[in-house]
């Protein structure tokens, strides 16, 4: 799949529906909203006299999300369209930090020629849509939340995906999904980029214009749910992923279990001395002199228990990291989300032979009245991470509160603060301490 063929693809679905606007469903099932975003975060890194010692940048997002309804028939079109514009209120050039154009964006903004954040930037992602009973397939600007690929939402505006992507309901209980990635723009970037991994040489590495996925989601009975995916990300990394979930009514609370192993090894150049050595690398630990340095050989697996009692949430998890090299995820260097247990504000605890225990407690207010506001503290501490100088520590603590206006003039309005300490015994990783403010509202349009 071209991009060319991609572009195509959306404006064909376009001419139908231009001719078949009227149809019934497609306007009465459409829907658009206006999501205003204003973040704000402060890095801190506190140890190392590398430069930055400070990172901090302000802005103002705008999110618009349309999505059209289906033409009537037995074979039903329709569009979807996601506009992203974000405006820079504060970020000098010593705080957006990218001293030259080559490298990446700041921690919000994309960076301009002479190294400083951009005022604006933008972007429009078109997506056409064909339903047949049950199935539906969608080509174009994609958001995936899949346990192989899922989408960043981490800064100002989101990072999206372009490629296609079929999904199917036709068995009760049975959720499959497959398709095909090209490319991904970043949370700081207008874009479009080839795919890649940690450990494949940055934004001027080697990439990847292919990454397939396919699985399935069984619901069992109504609490137990069974999970299996593969990803392949074409001369890089094959994943299998198994999961479960579980919901357990007790007597007194109940009690959520999350099960995850993935399966990871190499696809490709990534398998061949000589294909690594062009580029085609994972990052991990190897010993001097190993044949197959940079080779993806990773299996991860965790569990996750959550017992909750009214507004009460208290999580206990355990991951284990194992393989010679870290965790694969596509990953481009410019923001990215793993599915780990672990993959939180600041870091990932997937380093190779890293293991990590993590506890959590939530609290919901809305049980001593004050709707709308909830507040939650997660520690995690991972060791045995595999270094040139032995085996490595890290840890990282978290606190997140949110609030919600639940009704007035107000309704709508969401204001959250994220704090987050970070301390490492890894060489590449500074210790950090960040906090982040995020005020949103979304505008129903339709």
């Amino acid at each position: 799949m071209k991009r060319s063929f991609l572009a195509m693809a959306v404006a064909a679905s376009s001419g139908i529906l231009a001719q078949s606007a009227l149809a019934a469903g497609f306007i009465e099932d459409s829907k658009a909203g206006l999501t205003l975003r204003n973040f704000y975060i402060n890095q801190d890194n506190r140890d190392g006299a590398a430069a930055p010692s400070k990172q901090e940048e302000w802005g103002q997002g705008f999110i618009f999300n349309f999505t059209s309804g289906y033409t009537a028939g037995t074979v039903g079109v329709g569009v979807d369209a996601l506009g992203l514009v974000g405006l820079r209120l504060d970020s000098g050039k010593g705080t957006h930090y990218n001293p030259t154009s080559a490298n990446r964006g700041g921690l919000v903004f994309p960076t301009d020629s002479h190294g400083e954040a951009v005022d604006e930037f933008s972007s429009l992602g078109l997506t056409g849509k064909v339903k047949i009973s049950k199935t539906e397939a969608r080509l174009g600007t994609l958001q995936p939340k899949l346990p192989v690929v899922t989408y960043n939402d981490g800064r100002l505006l989101p990072q999206t995906f372009e490629g296609g992507q079929i999904t199917s309901n036709e068995i009760d209980g049975l959720t499959l999904t497959g398709g095909k990635l090209e490319h991904a723009k970043g949370r700081n970037s207008s874009d479009d980029e080839a795919l890649a991994i940690a450990g494949a040489g940055g934004a001027s590495g080697q990439r990847s214009n292919a990454f397939y996925f396919a699985g399935g989601d069984y619901k069992i009975n109504k609490d137990l749910l069974a999970q299996y995916y593969y990803g392949n990300l074409d001369d890089f990394y094959k994943q299998h992923f198994l999961g479960l979930t579980h919901n357990l009514a007790l007597p007194v609370g109940a009690l959520k279990s999350d099960l995850r192993y993935f399966l990871s090894s190499s696809d490709g150049k990534n398998g061949s001395t000589s294909g690594r050595a062009d580029g085609y690398r994972s990052a991990g630990y190897w010993k001097a002199g190993d044949s197959d340095r940079g080779e993806v050989d990773n299996r991860t697996w965790s569990a996750l228990f959550t017992y909750t009692l009214g507004g009460h949430a208290l999580s206990g998890g355990y991951q284990q990291v194992s393989g010679d090299s870290d965790f694969p995820f596509l990953n481009q260097g410019d923001g990215s989300t793993a599915y780990l247990i672990t993959d939180r504000q600041i870091g990932k605890f997937q380093r190779a032979g890293e293991r990590t225990w993590l506890a959590q407690y939530g609290y919901d207010f809305a049980t001593l009245g004050v709707a709308g506001l909830n507040a939650s503290v997660v520690y995690l501490k991972g060791d045995n991470i595999d270094t040139a100088t032995g085996d490595a520590q890290e840890w990282e603590r978290d606190l997140v509160v949110n609030y919600v206006v639940p009704e007035g003039t107000f309704k709508g309005v969401g204001l959250s603060w994220r704090n987050a300490s970070l301390r490492s015994e890894v060489a590449s990783q500074r210790d950090q301490d960040e906090n982040r403010l995020i005020l949103s509202y979304t505008l129903p349009l339709l």
